[in-house]
């Protein structure tokens, strides 16, 4: 998403420019083509546009909202991994590694994953809620993105009913993640990220990752009594 927001921003790109919906993407092992499965995605209806155009708009909204693993392949062949890692980079995410699209199996074998961490997930977050990413109506435009979020079994689920979180989650095999910008009710922020692995049960790491989401609600802010500040809200 930052990607696309940043080539927008240079008039390389448009949100809704048509885009042609595929299923036929090229390992970066080895070349080869391989596809996606739709009962594998979380997003199965867009399968049902394959060989029309959506607007890239659209594609990045169902990458974000449904997780759509085609609409998230589509969009990183579009922009180009490397100019993702660039862009991480700039601010000071440097443990991020975007290599490859989702279930290039190739790669997988091969070791040639993508990776992250608690801090950089929350410095990227913490750009957004900065208004630091590409400029601050792209990274308002991209928070809206994130509040429409479909997924809300994690960190929204811990917190008072109607609480706006602008959040992506991620999961694979015994792997949930969620991380996002929390809004309370005074107008302040604060940025939660929680990374979960080994839950053979997925529903049961996002009942955890909901119950630290509630340990550390606020509703004004501020830290608990007696209890010492803490630096960020990170855990992992």
């Amino acid at each position: 998403m930052f990607g696309i927001f940043e080539a927008v921003s240079r008039g390389e790109l448009r949100l809704d420019q048509p885009v042609r919906v595929k299923n036929d993407f090229v390992s970066i092992f080895d070349g080869s083509h391989y596809a996606l499965e739709a009962r594998e995605d979380s997003d199965k209806q867009l399968y049902d546009e394959i060989g029309h155009e959506l607007p890239l708009a659209e594609l990045v909204r169902r990458m974000i909202v449904r997780s759509s693993n085609l609409a998230t392949n589509i969009v990183i062949e579009f922009i180009g991994a490397p100019r993702v890692m660039e862009l991480m980079k700039s601010i000071g995410a440097f443990n991020i590694q975007v290599l490859r699209g989702v279930e290039d199996d190739k790669a997988y074998h091969a070791g040639m994953n993508n990776t992250t961490t608690a801090f950089d997930l929350m410095l990227t977050f913490r750009a957004l809620a900065e208004r630091r990413v590409i400029s601050p109506d792209a990274s308002a435009q991209m928070i809206d993105i994130l509040l429409g979020q479909e997924h809300n079994d994690g960190i929204p689920a811990g917190l008072p009913p109607g609480t706006r979180v602008a959040h992506k989650t991620g999961s694979i095999t015994e792997i949930s993640h969620d991380a996002g910008l929390v809004f309370r009710p005074d107008g302040t922020q604060y940025v939660l990220v929680v990374l979960t692995r080994g839950f053979k049960d997925g529903d049961e790491a996002q009942r955890v990752i909901a119950e630290i989401a509630k340990a550390t609600w606020r509703p004004g802010g501020g830290t608990p009594p007696d209890q010492p500040p803490r630096t960020a809200a990170l855990h992992d």
